[in-house]
């Protein structure tokens, strides 16, 4: 697979789909045979200034839902799009069944595509937190928690039955490091101190910072973007990737997103 160099390049990692069903209960399989290879899609903390910030200065979005996410997905559509010749079937990680299932379990992709460790309770030996109830997280090795895992890309048809599996490296090795991580990451997530679990290349801009603590909610209102119109659209198709129309960016949107430019940060709820 080729990409220009001008173009924002997401991190891909392989694997083989029943890598994942190993892992996980029958009624999160994916259900393809397993060797079909899949690749699963991640964010650095570039993405924010080379991907997003072009993207919203180059195209109006309707209707306005999230614009990470539909950011996303027009550069997903674009390497479909490029390889007609390929079935390819994109799976975002918001992606739910009509019961609110998840069609991807995310982190247990980016775990056995090696491309992050996913630290769980289980993890710690003898933990010392009793009832409560502790989330995992993955940590990249070169972003630890600097990173975002976007979805997955499935290939029917590809089968890739000696595909090495590369395991994720283990980063955060020692158990009071990983109960800090796990720690920070269920009861502190908002000082971002669990995504330094290990020193990264590249942390978010204090300006990427800022969209990220906004309740989702308002962050088009921080961009000087319209709120999405009640009404439906009914002109755009049912898929997780909106389609595009005509430029027309306010020029709001493009003055907040500007380096130089220092919004006011909502507290998360």
């Amino acid at each position: 697979m080729y990409l220009k160099a001008a173009e924002p390049q997401p991190e891909l990692s392989l694997f083989q789909v029943a890598w994942y069903n190993e892992l996980l209960p029958p009624a999160f399989h994916l259900p393809l045979p397993g060797p079909t290879l899949a690749f699963l899609v991640l964010s650095t903390p570039a993405m924010f200034d080379q991907a997003l910030k072009p993207f919203l200065e180059s195209h109006y979005l309707q209707p306005l839902t999230d614009p990470v996410d539909q950011c996303v997905g027009y550069h997903l559509r674009r390497v479909i799009e490029r390889f007609p010749e390929l079935q390819m079937e994109v799976i975002a990680d918001y992606e739910v069944h009509p019961n609110r299932r998840p069609k991807i379990l995310a982190q247990t992709a980016a775990h056995v595509a090696g491309a992050a460790y996913y630290y769980q309770r289980r993890d710690v030996e003898d933990d010392p937190w009793g009832t409560q109830h502790i989330a995992g997280v993955c940590i990249h090795p070169r972003f630890g928690g600097w990173f975002a895992i976007r979805g997955v890309v499935l290939l029917p048809g590809i089968t890739v039955p000696d595909l090495p599996h590369r395991k994720p490296p283990d980063c955060v090795p020692a158990r009071a490091d990983r109960i800090t991580l796990l720690e920070g990451f269920n009861f502190h997530w908002r000082d971002w101190t669990y995504r330094d679990a290990v020193t990264p290349q590249e942390r978010y801009s204090e300006e990427q910072k800022a969209y990220f603590s906004t309740p989702p909610a308002e962050r088009l209102a921080l961009l000087g973007l319209a709120q999405p119109s009640e009404e439906p659209n009914t002109t755009l198709p049912e898929c997780p990737f909106p389609m595009l129309t005509k430029p027309q960016i306010p020029s709001k949107a493009s003055s907040w997103l500007s380096p130089s430019v220092s919004p006011t940060v909502s507290p998360v709820p």
